[in-house]
């Protein structure tokens, strides 16, 4: 049948989709309306079927603030063309609008909200149906606190940061400039005494084994020297068949190296000074804090400063509260 133009319009609004697919959908439902709106979202939960183990690699990710309320908000696709599409991005700044007025907390909360009859869910859905990819909500975090600061970075809706501090100083960029440090350094913590303790056990014994590793590394590399190896020749297994091969050194020297090698590193394994290899490990762990804890992190603007001084610097007693960093790229 015949359809009119005013009727693909009509459509095209209620659901978003193009005009072919809603001239199609109209004729198939014989002029009705309803029922063309159905088929279109209908053809949205069969992409999205079809399509469930696809992955959603690219997206937008948002972040806003209302008062003392912040959130992050990250829509995924499967390609960079969608990701970039104005509808895509404006159906992304809509589901954040309506999770940040009705103060969601989680995601399900966002996923289960009611816009224009539908719940974020349907009219992500039915958004597939228009792109014929892939979408879901991948993430949604929340900071409250007394003064927020959010950052968007370079505007690509790829990473975005929030921040809280205990108060608002005069200036309206130090928030902005903390959030900043956060998208670019990536901290964990605000400081030590927020990182987990397990995460503080594993990473003590990671730098105690690394510091054994490294204590007999250099008694092997000091003796091989004192016995006039090439410490290149030495430095492994395969090092040393090359050696062989080329001529550069002997089948009983090779077997030299390899008794040198397994001798030294025995005896210095079993004569270890574990005090110096606890503090050794204890300043190794100082340095990570330093670098995932944001207030002990090198404040990006001024590398002679932590951000803990320069906040201070700024407003005395002024710090951070909480954070929320989201990023669609892998790091």
């Amino acid at each position: 049948m015949a359809v009119g133009i005013e009727d693909i319009k009509k459509l095209r609004a209620l659901t978003g989709a193009g005009l072919s697919d809603c001239k199609n959908a109209l004729a198939e439902a014989e002029g009705n309306l309803d029922a063309a709106v159905e088929l279109i979202r209908k053809r949205g939960q069969a992409i999205a079927a079809k399509r469930s183990d696809r992955e959603a690699a690219e997206g937008c990710v948002l972040v806003k603030v209302d008062g003392k309320f912040g959130a992050i908000l990250a829509l995924k696709c499967e390609t960079d063309f969608v990701a970039k599409n104005a509808d895509f991005v404006a159906l992304t700044h809509e589901i954040l609008d309506a999770a940040i007025a009705a103060r969601c907390k989680d995601i399900e909360e966002v996923k289960a909200l009611n816009i224009g009859g539908r719940t974020v869910s349907e009219r992500i859905t039915d958004q597939s149906g228009i792109t014929g990819e892939k979408m879901e909500l991948d993430g949604y975090q929340v900071v409250e606190g007394e003064c927020l600061a959010a950052y968007n970075h370079q505007n690509n809706n790829m990473l975005c940061a929030l921040v809280a501090l205990n108060a608002c100083p005069g200036d309206e960029t130090v928030g902005r400039n903390v959030a900043m440090q956060i998208a670019s350094a990536s901290p964990v913590a605000i400081d030590e005494s927020s990182v987990p303790q397990e995460v503080k056990d594993t990473e003590f014994k990671v730098a105690v084994e690394k510091t054994k590793v490294e204590q007999v590394q250099k008694a092997v590399e000091a003796a091989i020297k004192k016995a006039g190896f090439n410490s290149y020749i030495a430095e492994s297994e395969e090092h040393i068949e090359e050696g062989v091969r080329k001529g550069n050194i002997t089948e009983a020297q090779a077997d030299e190296i390899r008794q040198l090698k397994a001798t030294t590193a025995a005896e210095k394994e079993a004569n270890l000074n574990e005090a110096m290899i606890q503090n050794i490990a204890k300043g190794r762990l100082g340095k990570y804090f330093k670098e995932v804890c944001l207030l002990e992190q090198e404040f990006i603007w001024d590398k002679s400063l932590s951000v803990a001084q320069y906040l201070d610097g700024v407003q005395k007693g002024l710090t951070v509260t909480a954070f929320k960093r989201f990023t669609l790229r892998a790091e």
